[in-house]
């Protein structure tokens, strides 16, 4: 099975691309195959809707706090949800969600999901530091445009008539690289879009995050394989992009795991089907 890992931008371009790294695993050995790289959200939803079976985690929140939903009187329903909130504009959610926030007391303004606590994830409703709203508000629309399953919240319906070969299965689970990378290197940084922070400090931390991840030391029993080449790839982008990408194909390769050893789920806990959970939170 092809496993995927996506480091996504709300807004990509030349600088600031989409980076899908794409492997495989094999006796808790992960193999990096190649990195992808997406100027366009566009090139990239073009991508997903290719006739290829994967597992994949992907670095954007896929659903939205409860307490957040509710107090807005949303729909309840997540695919209603997330098509009402795919038609607002990038504009009107940031108002929205300024107006919900200004309401609250300091130090509880944004709503949160179940799974942040045990992820140490940004609350999905920011929009800004990172854009977490708006990184929901382009991607999962695209994956469900492409017709891939979200374990817990979302199976597209089979088509009537198959007029044509079905579409292998590809699962799309959220991801985020953030939870292994502490998990290995603690709260060290080790990644930064601004040239002046991709310091020699940071560089370190990144070779300490890749030497961790090849010697298995996770607690997800898995080992990362690389080339001399990948693994050069990987220390000396400093944005961190290549290697968030990887990390997340990694969650994704024990989602698979659990899969292939009988969880219907891909790992999932039971968790609020409005929400969604971040795999291996």
């Amino acid at each position: 099975m092809t496993l995927i890992g996506c480091d996504f931008s709300s807004s990509p371009t030349k600088r600031k691309p989409i980076v899908v790294a794409i492997g495989h695993a094999q006796a808790g050995r992960v193999q990096l195959q190649s990195l992808e790289r997406f100027q366009t959200l566009g090139a990239f939803a073009d991508w997903l809707k290719q006739p290829q079976a994967w597992v994949g985690g992907f670095d954007l929140p896929f659903g939205l706090p409860r307490e957040l939903v509710e107090t807005l009187n949303w729909p309840n329903d997540w695919l209603a949800c997330m098509q009402h909130y795919a038609a607002l504009s990038r504009a009107e959610i940031r108002d929205i969600f300024k107006t919900f926030c200004d309401a609250r007391p300091v130090g509880g303004k944004f709503a949160h999901r179940a799974t942040d606590t045990p992820a140490g994830s940004s609350p999905s409703m920011k929009w800004v530091n990172p854009p977490v709203a708006f990184m929901l508000h382009a991607g999962v629309p695209l994956l469900i445009e492409a017709g891939v399953t979200l374990p817990a919240l979302y199976a597209p319906a089979a088509p009537s008539a198959p007029a044509t070969p079905s579409q292998p299965t590809r699962i799309a689970l959220e991801a985020y690289p953030g939870l292994l990378a502490r998990e290995l290197i603690g709260n060290t940084s080790y990644k930064s879009d601004d040239k002046a922070k991709q310091t020699p400090e940071r560089l370190i931390a990144r070779k300490q995050l890749l030497q961790a991840l090849e010697m298995g030391q996770t607690r997800l029993a898995l080992r990362l394989k690389l080339t001399h080449a990948q693994h050069d790839t990987l220390v000396d982008d400093a944005s961190g992009d290549s290697l968030d990408a990887v990390l997340c194909m990694v969650q994704a390769a024990w989602a698979q795991a659990q899969h292939a050893a009988g969880h219907a789920q891909y790992g999932l806990p039971a968790c609020d089907p409005l929400e969604g959970w971040i795999v291996t939170a």
